[in-house]
């Protein structure tokens, strides 16, 4: 049993997945309601008109402690949608979607958290040695000790939940789905629609609704396009045949969603300040959780990694151009860039080194088959495809 197969124990048609989301998404969104609302009452109350409030007034107008304390509430809600979904729709406890382990290894959390925030909080202060110019001392001790409250408590939510969703849930679903002989059109449909969305929401500004709206209306043609393909005979051809076999393999759920998690940083002020270029970071990181998950067989390295980058950094160093603007110790006054440094450095670097110390400190081995091996189908279920293909 490994980690994606264990998702074969539960109930895992895929619709349940698509609904799963949509009902976290839902929470999520409804979390955010006491921020949008805080927010609108105080810009009014300073005389602006709702009407004309832009994002940036919207994520500026708060006070910043109060300003993150709303904004990562809507992750708690969030959280409380994943619980709900594995319960009642997968028949799932929580430690399922964590790990392979009897329970979960809380000291492998630890470590990664410790591990890495160690690094990153050394990395910083030498940058700052070395280019003190770039940092301005930001410390105000009351204003400080709020945010550490508010981000020790909620910070861990806010990541524990990407991980969850990006490298638990998700990752599962993907990886199970891949079982069925349908799979081939959905990742090309899947891969296909990334790119094709965050171009037309970051293109025409959709808000939120607006791009629920253009999703729903994407997966419908999808869904059309699927049943003409299929009443074609399209699912018993030699291609989708070879495919769903190519496709059958543990990279195809790390690929989809890495690049998925990416994909919803996109909106993020970081893009729109070091351009798209940044995305090989986004996607990078989560290539780099979800093979730490998968050799692991379990996501206690990635939630303790993700806290601590999440944690020390909202505690240590702000900035104007990113997305959590908080009462740090230093703020970033530098230009940013996108270059060899900022994305190439972590991505092609770092990570690799990480990947080498964790293989070696939890005796990591067959990383081909961990990574690109097979996604076995409990007995019943590939006995079944197989006489269907006839392979």
């Amino acid at each position: 049993m490994d980690f994606i197969k264990q998702a074969f124990a539960v109930k895992h048609d895929f619709w349940r997945y698509l609904v799963g989301s949509l009902i976290i998404a839902v929470f999520a969104t409804v979390g955010q309601f006491p921020f949008a609302i805080a927010a609108i009452l105080k810009y009014t109350s300073n005389g602006g008109d709702v009407t004309n409030m832009n994002e940036q007034d919207l994520m500026t107008v708060l006070e910043p402690n109060l300003n993150l304390f709303l904004l990562l509430l809507s992750f708690a809600f969030g959280f409380v949608g994943l619980i709900i979904v594995l319960k009642s729709i997968h028949n799932q406890s929580l430690k399922a979607v964590t790990t392979i382990r009897a329970k979960i290894d809380w000291k492998r959390v630890l470590f990664a958290f410790v591990f890495w925030g160690v690094i990153t909080s050394s990395m910083l202060f030498v940058d700052y040695l070395s280019a003190p110019d770039n940092y301005v001392w930001n410390f105000e001790l009351n204003r400080f000790i709020i945010l550490a409250i508010i981000a020790v408590l909620l910070i861990p939510i806010q990541t524990s939940l990407e991980e969850y969703i990006f490298r638990g849930y998700l990752m599962q679903g993907f990886g199970v789905a891949t079982a069925s002989k349908q799979f081939p059109f959905g990742f090309i449909f899947t891969i296909l629609s990334i790119p094709i969305s965050a171009f037309v929401i970051t293109t025409y500004g959709l808000d939120l609704w607006e791009s629920i709206g253009f999703l729903g209306a994407l997966v419908a043609a999808g869904a059309l396009v699927f049943d003409i393909l299929k009443k074609k005979g399209a699912l018993e051809s030699d291609l989708n045949k070879k495919l769903y076999v190519s496709l059958k393999r543990k990279w195809v759920p790390l690929l989809i969603t890495s690049v998925i998690f990416g994909g919803m940083h996109i909106a993020n002020p970081e893009v729109g300040k070091l351009g798209y270029g940044v995305m090989i970071y986004y996607i990078g990181t989560g290539l780099f959780l979800g093979v730490i998950t998968l050799m692991d067989d379990g996501m206690e390295l990635a939630l303790g990694f993700h806290a601590a980058n999440n944690l020390f950094g909202a505690l240590l160093v702000t900035a104007d151009w990113t997305v959590l603007k908080t009462h740090s110790v230093f703020k970033d006054v530098s230009e940013p860039g996108q270059g060899f440094g900022d994305i190439i450095i972590p991505v092609f670097v770092v990570f690799p080194i990480l990947l080498y110390i964790f293989g070696r400190v939890y005796k990591w081995t067959n990383w081909k088959e961990k990574l690109f091996g097979n996604i076995e189908a409990p007995i019943k279920i590939e006995t079944a495809i197989e006489n269907d293909y006839k392979i």
